[in-house]
């Protein structure tokens, strides 16, 4: 008894040690100069506060950096520079980062409402193989964006477009008389943009992408610019556009190898890329994290210049919930895996694998255990077995980071029909997540509304799609272009709301839910790319707002399920759409429809 005594006495002695020191270490900028509402550049401030935590952390420690309410300056001097590879934008480095965030374990980075504003042409926040970190209650902006908005003060047939660019454009025509903006660092002539309706912040009806050649242009007496060259009948007096170039060297948050992370409150207002880039990260939640404009009397009609959200070969869960989502150059979501492309066959266990987007290279791509298919480029049919890899190493380059071909070795052997001499890609399924998108409010945006492209569980429901412009839910899949993966076999669509959307043609907007994966060879095709079983694809119980006629289009699917569905029609636009059809299939099976 008296040594049962002794053991729980050392016991309690040992566990009270482990607990002492397992400290929660809290950093309020103020103490390191970071005041609020100052002028001061923060990025000297913040490497110097990281520098401090980094020495005094220890294992197990958890650590709080803790902003107050109030507006922070950050600017390109002073500023980290990274070598970061970034998948779905400019491979140029190096990056400039504001708050460059490495190596953490159980960190709060906590804004208290904190207004972090950036200067320049930077990547505003990186968190970088992470682990149970979250980012909340702050929001991302730059002061100078490097799109330029514009209203259009007059439109002649002969004279072209006279146009006034908005008071915070910095603005000057150069000495071959183009338009062209500018920054800190930065100068970006405008080659085509978006117009929106200024009154309801909405793009412009069958109107979608624009050019706006502004070669000539002049300012005129009254303090305007004039542009001969720039013609178009659809920029009515009126129309706010907004100028773009094509650019998107990063996000306004980076993360890359991270595990278990949680972005909350968080408001993204504008960014020269994605809001959100995650690439090689394993369960992310976001919850009310916003891609959006700055309240009902914000002047921009503007928020990113691509992507709200983005996910690029993550793992595990997708959770993103009661987020807003507007005003942005493209999706609100985006989740897809990466095909590498076959390019070489070195013997029967081991292939040469290259990333072929030129925005989408020089980050892992997959590790040893990991399983693997493989796919025929041309009909989008998997082909041969499942592998698992045992290696994998860069090719090109000696390491990872730059690199755009693996040498990849199998645990067992490949099928032989696989080489370099046919088109095939390498889909990797260890990195594929799960996905929940919930309680969203998507509006006003370019192009789609959400995108996916996981062959793991993805519910989608209870979202609302006001006007997204094109299609509002694209389920897709391509090895011949951006090469991203890949078939959906488990999808649910449920309890959402469709507004208008297909206002304007893009790319895969046959229908407001369109699934519609790349297969050039549609023809020879003989299995099924999307589902494989009954009801692998379900949408049902959904409210569709509309005044045009097609509602679902799909490709290539076996076991489709539409049911449910309340379909209303309205006349706020006129009918323009080439598909005249509620619902049209190619190379369909297993399907039902019951409106």
């Amino acid at each position: 008894m008296k040594k049962q005594k002794v053991l729980c006495s050392l016991l309690g002695l040992l566990l009270s040690s482990f607990v002492w020191a397992q400290e929660t270490r809290v950093y309020d900028v103020a103490d390191f100069g970071m005041k609020a509402n100052s002028s001061k550049n923060m990025s000297v401030l913040w490497q110097k506060m990281l520098n401090k935590i980094n020495a005094e952390r220890k294992e197990g420690d958890s650590i709080v950096i803790r902003f107050h309410k109030g507006t922070y300056n950050f600017h390109e001097k002073g500023a980290a520079v990274r070598e970061y590879y970034i998948s779905n934008h400019d491979q140029d480095n190096p990056k400039k980062v504001g708050m460059a965030l490495e190596g953490m374990k159980r960190l709060t980075l906590d804004g208290s409402g904190a207004s972090f504003v950036f200067h320049g042409r930077m990547l505003p926040i990186s968190l970088i193989q992470s682990e149970n970190c979250v980012l909340k209650n702050f929001s991302i902006d730059f002061t100078n964006p490097h799109i330029a908005q514009v209203q259009i003060i007059s439109n002649d047939p002969q004279q072209g477009i006279t146009f006034k660019p908005a008071p915070w454009v910095k603005y000057r025509i150069s000495r071959d008389s183009v338009f062209e903006a500018y920054g800190d660092g930065w100068t970006v002539r405008h080659s085509w943009g978006i117009p929106f309706e200024k009154d309801t912040r909405r793009i412009v009806y069958n109107a979608g992408d624009r050019g706006c050649n502004t070669k000539g242009a002049f300012m005129t007496a009254d303090g305007y610019v004039s542009a001969p060259n720039w013609k178009d009948e659809k920029l009515v007096p009126g129309t706010i556009f907004v100028m773009r170039g094509w650019g998107r060297p990063t996000p306004g948050i980076f993360l890359s190898q991270d595990v278990n992370t949680t972005l909350e409150n968080i408001k993204v207002h504008y960014a020269e890329g994605m809001g959100l880039l995650a690439q090689v990260c394993e369960n992310i939640t976001l919850d009310k994290f916003q891609v959006c404009l700055k309240g009902d009397d914000d002047p921009r009609y503007f928020t990113t210049q691509a992507d709200a959200t983005h996910f690029s070969g993550c793992k595990g869960k997708i959770i993103s919930r009661n987020g807003l989502y507007e005003g942005m150059m493209d999706d609100a979501i985006n989740v897809h895996g990466t095909y590498l492309k076959v390019v070489s066959r070195a013997d029967d266990h081991t292939l040469v694998g290259r990333y072929m987007h030129d925005q989408s290279w020089g980050f892992e791509w997959g590790f040893a255990g990991d399983e693997v298919q493989f796919i025929s480029s041309a009909t989008m049919e998997l082909t041969g077995t499942k592998n698992r890899i045992t290696s994998i190493t860069p090719y090109d380059k000696k390491r990872t980071e730059g690199a755009r071909e693996f040498l990849i070795c199998f645990e067992n052997p490949v099928d032989p029909e696989i080489d370099e001499t046919g088109d095939f890609g390498i889909e990797n399924l260890t990195w594929s997540p799960e996905v929940m998108f919930t309680g969203n409010l998507i509006r006003n945006n370019r192009a789609r509304g959400a995108l996916f492209s996981t062959p793991r569980q993805t519910i989608v429901e209870n979202n609302t799609f006001d006007h997204t412009s094109g299609t509002a839910i694209l389920l897709c899949g391509d090895c011949n272009g951006w090469f991203e993966t890949g078939a959906c076999r488990n999808v649910m669509i449920r309890n959402n709301r469709f507004i208008n959307a297909l206002t304007s043609m893009y790319q895969f907007t046959n229908a407001v839910i369109s699934i519609y994966p790349e297969i050039p060879e549609l023809d020879k095709q003989q299995k099924y790319f999307h589902g494989g079983e009954e009801e692998s694809i379900v949408i049902e119980n959904n409210i569709f707002e509309t005044f045009d006629a097609p509602i679902l289009y799909a490709k290539s699917v076996d076991g489709l399920v539409f049911r449910n569905n309340t379909i209303i029609t309205n006349t706020e636009y006129q009918p323009f759409h080439f598909n005249r059809n509620r619902f049209l299939f190619e190379r369909v099976t297993r399907v039902s429809i019951d409106e």
